[in-house]
């Protein structure tokens, strides 16, 4: 039940957002027991940020998974959605934040996990 959402300044198109989507479906294996089978992920572009006093471009992105996992897992997938960024968005790494939050109850298909 990984959730990811990517809130960014820079404006991208239907590909881009596509191409982010899958990438990150992707790297959610990254962490130990996590698959695609229930991820779900947003992309929210155009948002007004500033970071370091400017609006560079930049991304802030929110990693929920249900339970938890390690540390190393974690520095992992920092890894590789920084590069995402950059990739598909010219987000330099030094203006991307990633949040990681560990989600006790979480309900799905009218049921909690």
């Amino acid at each position: 039940m990984p959730f990811i959402d990517v809130k960014t300044s820079v404006k991208a198109d239907e590909a881009k957002k596509q191409a982010i989507e899958n990438k990150l479906t992707e790297s959610i294996s990254l962490l130990p027991g996590k698959t695609s089978n229930y991820f779900m992920c947003a992309v929210e572009d155009g948002v007004s940020m500033m970071f370091h006093g400017d609006k560079e471009n930049t991304a802030f992105v929110e990693v929920k998974i249900f339970g938890k996992s390690t540390r190393a897992a974690y520095e992992k997938l920092t890894e590789r959605i920084c590069e995402i960024m950059d990739e598909e968005l010219g987000v330099d790494p030094a203006y991307c934040y990633v949040k990681f939050e560990e989600v006790e109850n979480w309900g799905f298909n009218n049921f909690m996990f």
